[in-house]
């Protein structure tokens, strides 16, 4: 959530964010007008409370009629007393219901926009001329059938739609995906964690996933948990309600989950193959840092993201997203998108936001400078969304008889294999 205090000096700022990410303005009134509903009626409280007080003081001194109309004057109190106490906390539920409404501010460079408004900011390699090369080239389902590594049939057969079997040489593949992964993590200084699937509204309401993204949460009603769309949740959470030193700063850590999205909102795109599936791995890095440094590591994610995709030798670019494509929390985001030869355009394959003090702020993380405590800045990004992965790998790598070249970073993750063949039927 943003801090109120700026709300109050600058709601013209917040204001201007609403309408850029196409959200509510209007609650930016709304809730200036039950903050100060807040902060009247917790005055009113503490004056009727001193009141009281003062007033129990003279009771014991007092007799006759003048006790009378004290105690009289006590039971009026009281109820008053009763009365603010419950207005107070009716305005502190309204404000903290609207402010969790609110969507982070939108950094003043991000693209204003809506989804096909983002800008280029940078394109790494030249994607492959087939034709040139005398072979139209197959798209990843089929590839990962000839090599049995994909199995899409019998994944809906027991799950239903967008689920999937990852066989053989693709089991494989996105083990080696994810080892090689977590080694360049570690390399920089990450600390591996294997996450929890499964977590309280807490976890996911403080990360912004109750918002704009609760249509493709999975919530088990009856352990009131949800499942998680993206490690960044319990990583976010890891730290709930504790103080951290600023000296111990930043703490980086690379979490390893499954991850579960109902894709409500995706119906009738890309329902071939497994590029948008309900169940999926990733390596997620995630951040906690001083909110002076968290631009500077913003950059330094996105950097550990070019480094993975281009050791997988993937063209790729990278894409600043518009503001109304930013998802609650960020207020900025860069995409990096690789290039699907069988679709003749660039997908996203990974994606670093700076979500500022918006998480820590709901879910009470904070630092200690000296005796200052403080709302610290915390930034997710995936290093590698396995199957959007292994789409890209398939078909950027293949060759006109089906086998597919292993880049040369992955070979040392599956047993030396430079090239995966297809297998026998």
């Amino acid at each position: 959530m943003i801090d109120l205090r700026l709300l109050r000096e600058d709601p013209d700022r917040v204001r201007a964010s609403q309408r850029a990410r196409g959200e509510d303005v209007g609650i930016v009134d709304a809730l200036l007008t039950a903050d100060e509903r807040r902060r009247s009626s917790s005055v009113r409280f503490d004056e009727l409370r001193a009141e009281q007080k003062a007033l129990g003081k003279l009771i014991p001194k007092a007799a006759g009629d003048e006790k009378a109309e004290l105690l009289k004057k006590a039971g009026e109190l009281s109820a008053a007393v009763k009365a603010a106490d419950a207005e107070q906390d009716a305005a502190a539920e309204e404000t903290q219901r609207l402010l969790l409404q609110l969507g982070n501010l939108v950094h003043p460079e991000v693209p204003i926009g809506g989804e096909d408004d983002f800008a280029v900011l940078e394109t790494v390699g030249t994607p492959r001329d087939f034709g040139a090369e005398g072979f139209a080239p197959k798209d990843h389902l089929e590839l990962g059938e000839l090599l049995g590594a994909i199995d899409t049939e019998r994944g809906a057969k027991v799950s239903g739609s967008r689920f999937y079997y990852l066989t053989g040489v693709g089991a494989l593949l996105e083990f080696a995906l994810v080892n090689a992964a977590m080694a360049q993590a570690t390399a920089a200084g990450f600390t591996p964690v294997l996450t929890p699937a499964l977590v309280k509204p807490k976890a996911m309401e403080g990360t912004g996933f109750l918002g704009q993204a609760a249509d493709d949460v999975y919530h088990l009603d009856k352990d009131d948990l949800y499942l998680v769309g993206t490690s960044e949740v319990p990583l976010a959470a890891y730290h709930m309600d504790e103080i951290l030193d600023a000296g111990e700063l930043p703490r980086r850590y690379a979490g390893f989950s499954s991850c579960f999205r109902r894709e409500a909102g995706s119906y009738g795109k890309d329902t071939r193959g497994i590029f948008r599936v309900h169940q999926f791995d990733k390596v997620e890095m995630f951040v906690y840092t001083t909110p002076e440094d968290a631009e500077a590591e913003h950059q330094r994610l996105l950097e550990w993201e070019k480094q993975w995709l281009t050791s997988l030798e993937l063209p790729f670019r990278v894409v600043d997203l518009a503001s109304g494509d930013l998802g609650s929390s960020a207020t900025r985001k860069f995409d990096c998108e690789a290039w699907i030869p069988t679709q003749g355009k660039y997908r996203e394959l990974t994606s670093t936001s700076n979500t500022t003090e918006f998480q820590s702020r709901r879910l009470s993380v904070r630092m200690r400078e000296g005796k200052r405590v403080r709302p610290l800045a915390t930034l997710n990004g995936t290093l590698c969304a396995v199957t959007r992965t292994i789409v890209a790998i398939l078909e950027n790598h293949q060759q006109a008889d089906g086998s597919v070249r292993v880049p040369e970073a992955l070979r040392p993750f599956l047993g030396g294999r430079e090239v995966l063949e297809p297998v026998a039927r």
